[in-house]
């Protein structure tokens, strides 16, 4: 299937659907055969949006099924960070408890464990609350809206963090649907970018 085969997001927000277009995003997604090419260009345009921003936390993932690896373009901003700040970088461990994500700090050779969901996670690093999140996106539509992969936990991540950070979504241009609409729960991106650039922005 090619990117421009993909159907839109349903009308009626059918789970059954939802499930369907998540399977399909995510094959394409892995069957793109530039993805590498895509990827060194989303860490371009990653690295240029974060030169203007003043947080010094970001909160992470671990990729996987395909998504783009922001950890490069993340470690090449702590590196250039001003005299005196420091910057860290947090990857999620899962707590089933809450359904939510906490941060712990990570870096390049930290050591890590599986969580619960068979995903790396830093193992015995500092927690802390990000000022933002760097959030994977299957599909994503206008104005910030996003198509997760359906547990909620970036819903019930946001509601759990004060001071509520900046969200940034990322995902290669093959995601964009637009006639995709936020449902009652749905949490708007602050920002999304792909490898073509900024696609969209809150004022």
């Amino acid at each position: 299937m090619l990117p421009n085969d993909l159907p839109d997001a349903p009308a009626n927000d059918a789970p059954d659907e939802r499930l369907a277009l998540r399977k399909k995003l995510i094959a394409v997604r892995l069957a793109l055969p530039d993805r590498l090419e895509r990827a060194v260009e989303l860490q371009r345009v990653l690295r240029v949006w974060l030169v203007g921003r003043r947080e010094a936390s970001i909160g992470a993932y671990w990729p996987i099924k395909g998504e783009f690896d922001p950890l490069p373009a993340l470690y090449r901003w702590t590196e250039g960070a001003p005299e005196g700040v420091m910057r860290r970088i947090g990857l999620p461990v899962a707590d089933r408890t809450t359904g939510s994500l906490r941060f712990h700090v990570w870096y390049p050779g930290c050591e890590t464990e599986l969580d619960a969901y068979d995903i790396p996670k830093p193992k015995d690093t500092e927690e802390f609350a990000p000022a933002i999140l760097v959030v994977p996106c299957l599909g994503f539509g206008p104005g910030g809206v996003r198509l997760g992969y359906g547990g909620g936990f970036f819903e019930r991540t946001l509601s759990s963090i004060t001071p509520r950070p900046v969200t940034v979504g990322v995902s290669y241009t093959h995601g964009f649907l637009p006639m995709l609409r936020s449902g009652p729960k749905d949490f708007p991106l602050d920002a999304m970018l792909t490898e073509d650039g900024v696609m969209w922005e809150r004022p």
